[in-house]
């Protein structure tokens, strides 16, 4: 494991790694711990704001193209930049359940399903965890 071919990467790909990190450990944390507290709270606004990063960064990302200098990928971090503030909503107006709905769904969807696929042969995640 080495982190070089991340540092050596594109200040975007270096900012969208490490909030996506960022946010995984965060969600983690909030999905095994008390839910509707303080500390929810707090960390919540902080793994929505890696969130927006996570999403926001993708666009200087321009490694798969599938359209032009875009790729599927990219409509995920559309949807994502749309279901953070409607599961804040939620939780504003107290509909747990879709904020819980929403939340969760970010979390394996644009962090783990996504995240996996960073680790295919030939990505820069794969050669972070096992070499060139």
């Amino acid at each position: 494991m080495s982190l070089t071919p991340l540092l050596s990467a594109s200040p975007a790909i270096q900012v969208h790694a490490f909030a996506a990190i960022l946010a995984f450990v965060a969600g983690l944390v909030q999905l095994a711990g008390p839910k509707g507290t303080v500390p929810h709270r707090v960390l919540g606004w902080g793994w929505v704001i890696a969130m927006l990063v996570v999403a926001g960064s993708s666009f200087w990302i321009h490694e798969l193209r599938v359209v032009g200098r875009w790729s599927p990928i990219h409509l995920l971090s559309i949807l994502t930049l749309a279901t953070l503030p409607l599961a804040v909503l939620a939780a504003h107006r107290h509909r747990v359940d879709r904020h819980k709905r929403a939340m969760v769904s970010l979390f394996v969807g644009a962090l783990v399903i996504a995240g996996i696929f960073t680790f295919v042969p030939g990505r820069i995640m794969y050669a972070v965890l096992f070499g060139g």
